[in-house]
């Protein structure tokens, strides 16, 4: 489908943001001055285009400057194609002055782009960089460059010799009515001036780099003319009549000299010679004028002319001669012959009947005509003057203004319908949306640079204020508030409606003669004419058109292109036929995804209820015209379709055959934001037109079927294939069509950085990051639609890639042949039925979520294409917006179409080969999810890959895995341990067990891991537990506590007392603290009371021998003294020890006291855990804890002597001590338990004392040991011994105490120990010292300490202060000798009579 070169369609350009944003530039010139009343010229629009425009490897392709003149004023922009340019706008003011028409002029030279100005008192120049010097380098590869214009605010235009004012010479006085401007070849400037007395005033600027004066030469009818007939030499003399009087002048340059035609009030075209100032030639135009009576005596106020030079036709000239209802257009040739001779050949006159022309354009083939006609519309024509023997004008389809009504269903908001007409990217541009709300006061200069939505909320708030500012009354019904929102809404719209008919006023046209690209040049904005396809053309064109068409462009056949042109008038009777409100049912129900068929029947019955035109018949006469009506169809329907077999975007995508300097080329073609903006509205118009097309085409179809036979020739067969497979086909073409133009007109929405960053990643968990993606930020004031969106950012490259991957740039790209092939191939690309899925997958790269759900939405009824591939991209917005189980739904409906569809079995095609599809789709979806941060999604879909998907035992495993982890992840504990047991690769249900330990310990959901049964896990549990509990750390973790409550829940007592065993050890080895203390004597409490709930002769657990670090107190037992790691100890049996009831009691005793020494004293809680029996002995004395220490000695068989001296020296420190350590002794006095309680007042050396009496009580020793170290203690620091110990020793072992008291130099107090002992002995007192049977003739034999008594004796006689006590000792033991003496005789008396006896 190829597009014609009898139609063009206008594609308006204008932009979707404020006004330009124009520098402003103003030239003020000394010397001017303000006329009287002025000089009132037309708007004026033109335009240049530059020589490389078409060669796509320079930077000025398809670049242009187009200019507008109002006053004094002229605005210039520089557009691009390919190019998005920077301080592109700028507008020239010359105050006091008027531009002239024709005074604009721009050139070009190697250098430089020159812009000539020519206002009705001054001359400019304006001298810029040309584009191809602006850049370094040949390659230009950025989409955004500097303009020509960046600059021009820092050039010097008002001083000579760029600006000079126009001298005051009698040809120039009076108002000038139009001008020529060129550069001649030397680099001079050049201005023609029409003066109002019918000469031409030729003002001149020297060259910008030379010194010169201004120069004015006046050329006057007195010069030498040349006739064409006979070149006949006359001279004319006398002064310049008025029809002399120049009404349109062109220039050009030729051998060396400046030809200045002329095309006066008087029909006359004259050529001047600027070098010779002579008229060279002179004709009257009304010689090539059929019947030309009368037209003489018209003055030609609106003649034209226009000039075109190309290599192959020359140099051709068009005048055009404004005759009432009679305009016709005379295109002669420049001919020139020897002798500097030259004539005008005729080559055609073209005729029109519209009478205002607005401007025309004249190329090497063709006029370009535009017009405004009696209804202020533009009109846009063109002829080729050359091959046109019918003189019939081509139809270019200028886009009309918006609907002055617009229709607002029952069923809408008004404010919304108005507001997505009002904004629509195709009928206001927001400069006439701004000038609006300037009416009603929100208007201002800020509004220029907000964004696209902002202008919408003022829009909104204007009109919202205005409707509540007008009303009364307080209440109003539904019915009555919705009258009033259309009501002002419809005020605003015409307001704005208003205001786009200005400002689209048309100004001019310019084809470049390069390329042959059409622009109409409108008051505020430019529209590009777009060659139209074939059946847009026979839908478009208008009836005097379409009834003269010789043959049709679609088919060869004669008789088919005849049924297929009088079908083409049915579809168009009934196109006016169907009314708004029909339509807009018809639109509706596409939306509302009714079916096409049964809305097309509705509109046919009420075209046949309401036919009060008889349009019906009419048709009805045109049908049965038709010979064979489903042959037409088929052929319409062929050309309707897009549906391509080529791979669009595939492997030719690359273009291997491109230099890097035509890849760099082509990577700029249409590149630029106009050129997006005019490809979007070229697809949104050409949806829309075929959109219409294919709806009159299907109530045509139903036409068909309502008359039957009455008007098919054929019979029943055609009326079944028109039922079975015209309709059908032509619905499909309506709904592809309706989808095409609503994407078409749906704006792209701005994305936010963190949407875009979350879009990245799951574009990345799904392997899809060579999708192209948008930047962020705002889209401002000129919105993209969503398919400008998909051009900008993927489709041009495949479209461009399509194009030329197996074919060169050619040398000159030409408009029609390019432009068109971009339009089709976007389309295609864009096309639901075409194997593509480029479009969606943009959109979603882009974020743009909500337009691809509608897209899903409208798509899904009827197209079966891409089915999958919809249904995932839809699950990927679900997902984005929150709704995670329609997501989930649609990611299972898309998995049944993974190996059908392009788009899927990419997603997959990077994952393991070797399993299947469906497999790595759900990896990869499941991937997705995971990364969304889905579990319970993730969880539902595994489940279903598990039974769907197969793949093998391994993937399997993987997909159990991956629901154990998030079941896990959940709280499901449960569930998780149901797939943990499911999974049948041991190694991964290992490390899932081993995972589901870890974590409900950390969660401390222990009652759950406890209970779940292990079945044929039992032992896995343990290892995994046991490993944990002794490789972390034993506070942080509580692994043996749970592996005990394992145990004991499945009644293994032994076991759990082994592990609590092992537990208390690594605590008194790694953790020294008091809270470690007291773990491991709960430890040992748990361990003895599980070995007291075994049997006894089961009482008994196995303890591996700790290895010599471990035995060190205090060593690490991962590394030795060094700190280097221990290696593995040697293989061979290991040594064990058995451990029974007894040996836990004495540890769990030892751990106690060494805990009730951290309570006491928590700084020796560190040093406690390492010390031995009887060193944490020592350690509870020192620090008061004479229980504990009484206990530990007690239980492992200790000495109670470090027990006794110590008590006996805090007793010392008591009796010694003052106020201070009394207070202090209380604290260790209350950790002992008193036997004796003493209800009086008592210090606490009495509670102390008290304390050791009843400790030598409790524990008595062999031969008062215990008294003897307490009684040493307090002689060896000189405190005198209590009487209650005295007393208690004497009973003990009296001897000793004899002993110790001569030790120590107590002479009295053993002095009176000896004579109580001796008076014990012979009876007086004996129950004192223990003595059971004192000395008697029958008891046994007494005994007295002579060796003490001896040594008391002789330390008694050495001093003399101890006479006494010397002499009652002797006395004392001389009386003990004598009452011996007596007792032995008695005693040996009596055994003489018993032996006699």
């Amino acid at each position: 489908m190829a597009a014609l070169d009898r139609s063009y369609i206008e594609i308006c350009g204008f932009e979707r943001s404020g006004a330009c944003r124009f520098r402003e530039v103003t030239v003020t010139q000394t010397g001017v001055s303000c006329l009287p009343g002025g000089l009132k010229v037309p708007d004026n629009a033109g335009a240049f285009h530059y020589e490389e425009s078409g060669n796509l490897s320079t930077v000025t392709s398809n670049r242009f400057v187009h200019w507008i003149t109002s006053g004094d004023t002229v605005q210039l922009v520089e557009e691009s194609l390919d190019i998005n340019l920077l301080n592109n706008a700028v507008k020239f003011k010359f105050p006091h002055c008027s531009v002239l028409p024709g005074g604009v002029s721009i050139q070009e030279t190697l250098y430089n782009v020159i812009i000539l100005i020519c206002t009705n008192q001054s001359v400019h120049r304006v001298l810029l960089p040309h584009p191809a010097r602006m850049y370094r380098s040949e390659l230009v590869s950025e989409l955004h460059m500097q303009s020509i214009f960046t600059d021009v605010g820092k050039l010097n235009l008002q001083d000579w010799p760029n600006s000079a004012v126009i001298p005051n010479v009698p040809g120039l006085s009076g108002s000038l009515s139009t001008s020529a401007a060129w550069l001649s070849l030397q680099g001079e400037a050049h201005f023609a001036l029409a003066s109002p007395s019918g000469g031409i005033a030729v003002v001149t600027l020297p060259r910008h780099d030379t010194q010169g004066d201004l120069s004015v030469v006046e050329l006057k009818r007195s010069s030498m003319m040349r006739r064409i007939s006979g070149w006949m030499p006359t001279a004319i003399r006398g002064e310049q009549s008025p029809g002399d009087l120049v009404l349109s002048m062109a220039v050009r340059e030729l051998e060396e000299d400046s030809f200045i035609f002329a095309l006066c009030q008087d029909h006359r075209l004259r050529m001047w010679s600027l070098r010779e100032q002579t008229c060279l030639l002179e004709i009257d135009i009304l010689e090539y004028m059929p019947a030309c009576r009368g037209v003489k005596r018209l003055s030609g106020q609106g003649h034209r002319l226009r000039l075109a030079f190309s290599p192959s036709t020359g140099l051709c000239l068009c005048v055009y001669l404004a005759v009432p209802q009679k305009g016709q257009f005379t295109v002669f040739q420049l001919v020139g012959t020897d002798n500097n001779r030259y004539s005008l050949e005729h080559i055609s006159s073209l005729f029109s009947t519209l009478e205002t022309l607005v401007d025309f354009s004249l190329t090497s083939s063709d006029v370009w005509a535009l017009w405004v006609d009696d209804s202020n519309a533009t009109v846009v024509k063109y002829i080729s003057f050359e091959q046109s023997a019918s003189g019939q004008w081509n139809q270019v389809f200028v886009q009309p203004l918006p609907e002055e009504e617009v229709p607002v269903g029952m069923d809408l908001d008004p404010r919304e319908t108005y507001l997505d007409v009002l904004f629509s990217p195709l009928h206001f541009s927001a400069a006439a949306i701004i000038k609006a709300l300037q009416i009603y006061g929100r208007g201002s200069e800020e509004l220029l640079d907000s964004s696209w939505e902002t202008l919408k909320k003022e829009v909104t708030l204007a009109v919202e204020s205005e409707l509540q500012s007008s009303v009364t009354e307080f209440e109003f019904s539904q019915e009555e508030y919705r009258q009033l929102q259309e009501e002002f809404w419809s005020r605003f719209y015409s307001c704005c409606l208003q205001y786009q008919e200005v400002l689209s006023s048309p100004l001019g046209l310019t084809v470049d003669p390069h390329t042959g690209m059409g622009c109409l040049l409108r008051k505020s904005f430019v529209s590009f004419l777009l060659p139209c396809f074939a059946v847009d053309h026979l839908y478009l064109s208008y009836d005097q058109y379409l009834m003269s068409e010789e043959d049709t462009p679609i088919t060869e056949d004669p008789d088919v292109g005849r049924d297929v042109l009088q079908l083409v008038q049915c579809v168009r009777l009934l196109s006016d036929s169907v009314s708004g409100e029909m339509a807009y049912e018809m639109e509706k129900a596409l939306e509302y995804l009714q079916t096409p068929e049964r809305a097309a029947e509705l509109v046919m019955e009420d075209m046949l209820c309401n036919d009060s035109k008889n349009a019906i018949a009419d048709i009805q006469s045109i049908m049965q015209d038709v010979r064979n009506p489903t042959t037409a169809m088929m052929v319409l329907l062929r050309e309707l379709e897009l549906e391509t077999d080529l791979e669009l975007g595939g492997e030719g995508s690359a273009m291997p055959d491109q230099t890097l300097s035509s890849r760099l080329s082509l990577s700029r073609l249409y590149s630029s934001s106009t050129a997006v903006s005019l490809l979007g509205q070229a697809v949104c118009h050409m949806a829309m037109t075929r959109a219409m097309f294919c709806r009159d085409l299907l109530i045509l179809q139903k036409l068909y079927l309502h008359f039957g036979d009455n008007v098919f020739l054929g019979g029943g067969n055609q009326l079944l294939q028109l039922q079975q497979d015209l309709i059908p086909r032509t619905s499909h073409l309506l709904s592809s069509y309706h989808l095409l133009k609503h994407v078409s007109c749906s704006l792209a929405s701005s994305v936010a950085m963190d949407t875009i960053d979350v879009n990245l990643q799951n574009l990345t968990a799904l392997e899809l990051t060579d999708t192209p993606s948008i930047c962020c930020g705002r889209l401002g004031l000129c919105p993209q639609t969503v398919v400008e969106l998909f051009y900008r950012t993927a489709g041009r490259k495949l479209v461009v890639s399509q194009m030329f991957s197996h074919q060169q740039i050619p040398s000159l790209l030409l408009w029609s042949t390019v432009i068109s092939s971009v339009v089709q191939l976007l389309a295609q690309l864009l096309w639901p039925s075409n194997p593509g899925f480029q479009f969606p997958e943009c959109l979603l790269a882009g974020c743009q979520y909500l337009q691809l759900q509608e897209y899903v939405r409208l798509i899904s009824p009827w197209c079966q294409v891409n089915v999958g591939s919809c249904r995932f991209v839809l699950g990927q917005c679900y997902l984005a917006n929150g709704e995670g189980q329609k997501a989930l739904q649609c990611f299972q409906e898309a998995a049944s179409e993974v190996e059908k569809e392009d788009f899927l079995m990419k997603l997959v095609a990077s994952e393991d080969e070797e399993a299947p599809p469906r497999m790595q789709y759900y990896n990869k979806v499941l991937r997705l999810l995971e990364d969304m941060g889905l579990p319970e999604l993730v969880v539902q879909l595994a489940s279903l890959a598990v039974t769907e998907a197969g793949g093998g035992a391994v993937r399997q495993a993987a997909l159990w895995t991956r629901m154990f982890k998030h079941h896990l992840d959940l709280g499901h504990n449960s569930e998780a341990y149901e797939a943990l047991t499911q999974n049948p690769d041991s190694s991964m249900q290992l490390d899932c067990l081993r995972q589901l330990v870890v974590v409900l310990c950390e969660r401390s959901q222990l009652r759950d891991l406890v209970q779940f049964p292990y079945v044929n896990l039992h032992d896995e549990v343990v290892n995994i537990i046991e490993s944990r509990a002794r490789g972390l750390d034993l506070l942080t973790h509580n692994y043996y506590e749970l592996l005990y409550a394992f145990h004991i829940g499945r009644h293994n007592y032994r076991k759990a007392g082994t592990v609590m065993f092992e537990f208390g050890m690594r605590l008194g080895r790694e953790v020294r603290t008091r809270l470690g203390l007291q773990k491991q004597v709960n430890c040992y409490l748990a361990a003895l009371n599980c070995l007291r709930l075994i049997r006894p002769e089961y009482a008994w657990i196995v303890q591996p021998a700790a290895s010599s670090a471990c035995k060190r107190a205090g060593a690490s037992p991962k590394r030795n003294s060094d700190g280097d790691i221990l290696g593995e100890p040697a293989t061979g049996r290991q040594q064990v020890d058995i451990l029974e009831l007894q040996n836990l009691e004495k540890e769990y005793f030892l751990s106690r006291s060494r805990l009730t020494l951290a309570q006491h004293h928590p700084s020796s809680a560190a040093v406690a855990g390492a010390v031995s029996e009887a060193e944490l002995v020592t350690l509870l004395v020192q620090n008061g804890l004479f229980d504990s220490a009484l206990s530990l000695c007690h239980t492992f068989k200790l000495d109670l002597s470090p027990v006794f001296e110590g008590l006996a020296f805090k007793c010392i420190k008591l009796q010694l001590g003052g106020e201070e350590s009394q207070n202090e002794a209380w604290s260790w006095l209350a950790a002992n338990h008193l036997s004796v309680i003493n209800t009086k007042e008592s210090s606490a050396a009495d509670e102390a004392w008290r304390l050791l009496a009843s400790y030598l009580d409790r524990y008595p020793s062999t031969n008062g040991q215990h008294h003897r170290l307490v009684i040493h203690k307090l002689l060896s620091h000189g405190v005198p011994l209590p009487d209650w110990l005295i007393q208690s020793y004497k009973r003990a072992d009296a001897p000793s105490l004899l002993r110790l008291l001569l030790n120590f130099d107590q002479l009295e107090s053993a002095a009176e120990l000896v004579l109580e002992y001796v008076d014990a002995v012979l009876g007086r007192g004996h129950q004192y010292f223990g003595i059971q049977n004192p000395l008697s003739a029958t008891s046994h034999p007494a005994w007295l300490p002579y060796t003490a008594i001896d040594q008391l004796l002789r330390a008694l006689s050495e001093t003399q202060t101890h006479n006494t006590l010397h002499t009652r000792v002797q006395d004392k033991l001389d009386e003990y000798h004598r009452t011996v003496r007596q007792l032995s005789a008695l005693r040996l008396t009596t055994q003489r009579r018993q032996i006699t006896t």
